[in-house]
């Protein structure tokens, strides 16, 4: 499932944050101490993409951009260069980019026709980024209710799963055809 969703680019108008996933301690950590924050022996660091369409007149009530594709990728760190990589390969060049105000984040202008860095507040988040939070918030819950503890070694899986069924959730009756022609057709690393 992830690398079907990794043969295509997000494009159009997008948001990029980063989420953290909390996950079992590997049994070589547990005698240690708990480090706080995001460097926590339990948090797992998930960079969420997601791309939206804008909506020329949306019926009144709604909003004004239609989430299509979501991306997920665990990293190791959150330096510039490995932010810089993974928007290179996941997100098109004609793509306008809208992220939080990290300086993590400052060269990917570079890299794409337009980038928005904006300073956001704790709870201003859905307002500035809701798309991509909405997918983190979806991606939590689902976690959270069906599977109550979870091994980092999984969770690029799980991540997968999750990504792939969202991508495809209008795909109706054609969803089961398509998800066999994948399997039929793709071939395996291992």
């Amino acid at each position: 499932m992830g690398k079907r969703d990794g043969t295509y680019s997000l494009s159009v108008q997008t948001e990029l944050d980063n989420a953290f996933i909390t996950a079992l301690i590997p049994d070589g950590q547990k005698d240690e101490p708990l480090r706080r924050g995001a460097g926590s022996q339990k948090q797992s660091k998930v960079f969420v993409m997601s791309e939206s369409e804008f909506v020329e007149n949306p019926c009144q009530g709604k909003k004004t951009g239609l989430l299509n594709h979501i991306k997920m990728r665990i990293i190791s760190d959150m330096r510039a260069d490995t932010v810089t990589n993974i928007v290179k390969e996941q997100i098109d060049f004609q793509a306008e980019l809208t992220t939080d105000g990290s300086t993590s984040r400052n060269k990917l202008g570079e890299h794409v026709k337009s980038h928005d860095a904006l300073v956001v507040k704790h709870p201003d988040w859905p307002k500035i980024l809701p798309r991509v939070h909405v997918a983190i918030g979806n991606l939590k819950r689902l976690l959270l209710y069906t599977h109550h503890q979870l091994k980092k070694e999984y969770l690029k899986y799980y991540l997968n799963e999750f990504c792939y069924k969202f991508n495809r959730r209008y795909c109706g009756e054609k969803l089961f055809d398509g998800l066999v022609k994948v399997a039929v057709t793709w071939t395996t690393d291992f």
